[in-house]
């Protein structure tokens, strides 16, 4: 399975709209949230307590006269979010993530809806427009690449862009023969992203550290703005708002060019190398060197292991992660001989053979080599795994049978 994520093209009446079923659902969430550190004492499952906060929900609290307006609103928007809130709760029983937060308006907005219900997938056009389920059709800055089925629609919003996501129920088939069959090691680094054991590299257009003249900038011509205090009532000026606004524009921009280059420089390798193999880095504790955090994260080294791993179902590779401790920028590709290496020196110069070598390249080679080696994980649902299901037209009650 993998997601399609198009730029919506709204008016200002559209606009609204995805607002406010934006906080209808941070609303939702926080009720739930709150309701449930009340009543998490009680014997019952979480399972069951979030359900039974649902039904006061559904039968007392949309019936008050001060919400009224969630009336106005789609049903199916609290319905995924209350689902959203009981998998964050089964994610933390299980040790897989934090206990849930209340969300607030200045993180962001977003909100999902689905079909009429779980037995049923919308049919979408291959058009620059899209139907969603109980909001209405909507232009697209791009139309859909081509005819496909969801089930689930998350509406998101960054800066002043809004854009729709959904999930399609299919794999994309392989290539039968990469051109590079033997295996690759890839080394990352602050000044040369990506060396790769043949010889070439990937530089990283370091997105962050360009942006931040402007941001520095923006931060000083608008440090007299009022930012507003909820707590002392003091309410955010409009010229602020456009401060904001400017931004998380910058900011939006720099995580899309990164994203960008992520991507391509992924699709490329995995395109190309049928054999992968990258170190185990421990981004956190590399981090904790305030000289290069923000370079290394400006760089995004989890995240471009990450697509490697789920890209691998996509392209048909191996990843192989080698182990964080093997000693690959301190040995010699040649003679093996081990020797300290400063981060500052940017050559390999081996005390026992004599050979010169770039530091990445023959930490890279040394990679390839690597027999430390655990295989990555994946995070594509093979196609054949999934239960088919019948397809329905948006808006439509008609079943369509798939063939």
């Amino acid at each position: 399975m993998y997601a399609i994520k198009l730029e919506l093209k709204l008016n200002n009446k559209q606009r609204t709209l995805m607002a406010r079923h934006s906080g209808y659902a941070r609303f939702c969430y926080n009720y739930a949230l709150s309701l449930y550190q009340e009543v998490k004492s009680l014997p019952d499952g979480s399972s069951k307590k979030v359900a039974a906060i649902e039904r006061v929900f559904t039968n007392h609290v949309k019936k008050m006269p001060e919400y009224q307006w969630t009336n106005t609103l789609s049903s199916r928007v609290y319905k995924m979010t209350f689902r959203h809130f009981s998998s964050a709760l089964s994610r933390f029983f299980k040790g897989l993530g934090k206990f849930p937060k209340f969300k607030r308006k200045k993180d962001g907005d977003s909100f999902t809806v689905n079909a009429a219900d779980w037995n049923h997938s919308i049919l979408l056009a291959a058009s620059k427009s899209i139907k969603i389920p109980t909001l209405g059709t909507f232009r697209l800055k791009e139309s859909i690449p081509f005819p496909c089925v969801a089930q689930t629609f998350t509406i998101s919003r960054t800066a002043d862009k809004w854009y729709v996501s959904f999930t399609l129920k299919a794999d994309k088939i392989p290539p039968m023969f990469h051109p590079v069959a033997l295996p690759v090691g890839i080394d990352l680094g602050v000044s040369t992203f990506a060396t790769l054991s043949d010889g070439n590299s990937y530089s990283s257009p370091r997105p962050l550290k360009k942006a931040k003249t402007k941001l520095s900038k923006e931060q000083w011509r608008n440090r007299k703005k009022q930012l507003g205090n909820r707590k002392l009532g003091v309410k955010a000026s409009k010229n602020a708002h456009k401060h904001y606004l400017r931004v998380a524009k910058i900011h939006g921009r720099t995580a899309n060019v990164r994203r960008d280059f992520l991507q391509k420089t992924t699709t490329n390798i995995s395109q190309k190398y049928a054999h992968i193999r990258i170190e185990d880095l421990n981004v956190s504790g590399m981090m904790a060197n305030h000289k290069l955090a923000a370079a290394i994260s400006d760089c995004g080294f989890y995240e471009f292991r990450r697509q490697l791993e789920y890209k691998s179902s996509m392209y048909g590779t191996k990843v192989e992660l080698v182990d964080r401790w093997f000693p690959s920028s301190k040995t010699c590709s040649n003679c093996g001989h081990v020797q300290s290496m400063p981060l500052k020196e940017r050559v390999f110069d081996c005390g026992y053979c004599n050979l010169l070598i770039n530091r990445d390249l023959n930490a890279a080679i040394n990679l390839s080599r690597s027999q430390l080696v655990r295989p990555a994980r994946s995070e594509v649902t093979p196609v054949d795994k999934l239960e088919p299901t019948p397809l329905v037209e948006a808006g439509s009650e008609h079943q369509v049978c798939r063939r």
